[in-house]
């Protein structure tokens, strides 16, 4: 069956490693017959929830205008949901945290509409590295989203040691998160 998959971005980077993380694993979600679609959260401005408790009281899930209206109907067509960041003080970008923080409209008690995910996958990259543990914080929160979510977590690639930009072209870890792309 046929997946539609969102990858949600965090980097301001264009062309930079997680950016390039992410492409390797849309060409193995193709490879496998699926649908990818992207938003770049770091060239969308989404605003930081305000815990206004106004979740669709304009008929959209956030009352605020920004481009969280454009996200939200790829959220809302997505079977499985990627969450893609560079490691930024030792978790998921502001950027990306932003577009995150917004999925409460879907999870609240009155929320007009739920979303239809059910798996999740986690991609990063990080100057540091997974043994000097500086992907924990990243890890117990994608763990704890998927989680609370009801998503059933799909893998993860934890890129370290690739603090140069592009350097991850010269590791194994695209060709791990096309591989993790085919197995959906």
């Amino acid at each position: 069956m046929e997946k539609n998959i969102l990858v949600l971005t965090g980097s301001p980077r264009q062309l930079g490693n997680s950016a390039l993380l992410a492409d390797a694993f849309i060409q193995g979600v193709k490879a496998a017959g699926h649908t990818a679609h992207v938003f770049e959260s770091a060239f969308h401005p989404v605003l930081p929830c305000r815990a206004c408790d106004k979740c669709w009281s304009a008929d959209q899930p956030c009352v605020f205008k920004d481009d969280f209206e454009k996200a939200a109907p790829l959220l809302e067509q997505a079977d499985v949901l990627v969450l893609c960041t560079p490691l930024y003080w030792f978790t998921m970008s502001a950027q990306l945290k932003a577009v995150v923080d917004k999925f409460y409209a879907y999870k609240r008690p009155n929320a007009k509409r739920t979303l239809k995910i059910k798996e999740s996958v986690l991609l990063a990259t990080a100057a540091g590295n997974e043994k000097d543990g500086d992907f924990e914080g990243l890890k117990a929160t994608y763990k704890s989203i998927a989680d609370y979510m009801g998503w059933q977590d799909r893998g993860w690639v934890l890129a370290g040691e690739v603090p140069e930009h592009g350097e991850i072209i010269k590791t194994q870890y695209l060709y791990a998160a096309l591989e993790l792309g085919k197995t959906l």
